[in-house]
């Protein structure tokens, strides 16, 4: 594809995306941290620009190639934030309990989703979303199953939404259990979807609850490299693999394997630490374009008909994961 076939829809992408992040630095300047984050903002506005105007033909290239190509990469740069050394400090009995929550609340929140009708793909986003890490994890999922512009949508407004609320009953529902601050890092940590949302839900408990909680999200944050792979294996990957041999590239699309080498590097201290933060803000400032590219691909009546199913799958996944994460604080007797 010829670069400049790509300039007006990658403009138009840009300008949405800048207008998201000008609305978070607002909420930021307002309220001390965004409510709804920049992603979250640019797959909003995207959509509403689509619903006002609908882009001419000379957009779709650029659109396109931002709302896959440069998610791709941005996921590929997600694995410079994984560390295996912290994840380790953990403990086995905590480290593999919270394994063993991840896959259980993927597959079982996937289940819910297929039983209240939603597609494999839509059930698969929700699920991942609300199991892993919300937003990051839908938009590193979808270019793996191959989502539409509309279930991306549907599952990250949904769980962007609920994500929000979790931030603010967490605590009450740890106050009301009795919950010591580090079992309440740890039920944070298995439940809120990001990294700053686990910060604001445990600060109230102190700096124990904190560090732990932001310990926990990082092992979550961990298994989206092998849930990728598998996800990309299931949904025909490896199917075609079996067919013409076993080629690591037919298993796994390059942005995953460049996630998991990069995580590696990580992990063996072979990337410049100078070079951690800058590689962090690329790969989210890259997701917010993308996010944009796909809301401008976004039909709103779709959304809103996948609303009501779409609800109910995400606030029974989130309860079926808090079950399982008081279940397992008690079965480790974390105090």
């Amino acid at each position: 594809m010829a670069p400049l076939r790509l300039l007006p829809g990658l403009a138009l992408s840009l300008a949405v995306a800048g207008a998201a992040l000008g609305a978070a630095a607002l909420e930021q300047h307002l309220f001390g941290r965004p409510p709804l984050e920049a992603l979250v903002l640019a797959i909003l506005i995207g959509t509403a620009v689509r619903t006002a105007w609908r882009p001419g033909e000379r957009f779709a290239p650029g659109v396109q190639f931002s709302a896959k190509t440069l998610l791709e990469v941005a996921v590929a740069l997600l694995g410079a934030t994984v560390s295996a050394q912290a994840i380790l400090s953990m403990g086995p009995g905590l480290l593999g309990g919270t394994l063993a929550l991840v896959a259980a609340a993927v597959a079982g929140s996937y289940l819910v989703g297929r039983a209240f009708g939603l597609a494999p793909r839509m059930a698969t986003l929700v699920a991942c979303g609300n199991s892993i890490c919300g937003n990051s994890a839908i938009a590193a999922v979808a270019p793996v199953i191959e989502a539409e512009g509309e279930e991306v949508a549907a599952s990250i407004a949904f769980t962007a939404v609920l994500g929000v609320a979790v931030v603010l009953a967490l605590p009450l529902l740890a106050q009301a259990l009795h919950l010591p601050p580090k079992a309440f890092g740890v039920l944070a940590g298995l439940t809120v979807y990001a990294v700053p949302q686990v910060l604001a839900a445990t600060a109230p408990a102190g700096a124990l609850a904190t560090q732990v909680g932001a310990l926990v999200k990082l092992v979550r944050v961990l298994t989206l490299g092998p849930i990728l792979l598998v996800l990309a294996w299931l949904y025909g990957r490896g199917e075609r693999a079996a067919r013409h041999g076993p080629k690591i590239g037919q298993v796994a699309p390059w942005f995953v394997l460049s996630f998991l080498a990069l995580a590696a590097a990580r992990s063996a201290d072979l990337i410049p630490h100078a070079a951690l933060r800058p590689t962090a803000e690329a790969a989210g400032q890259l997701t917010v374009v993308a996010m944009a590219g796909l809301g401008l691909g976004v039909d709103l009546k779709d959304v809103a008909r996948a609303g009501p199913s779409v609800t109910g799958v995400v606030l029974l996944s989130l309860a079926l994961i808090t079950l399982l994460a008081l279940g397992l604080i008690k079965f480790l007797a974390i105090a």
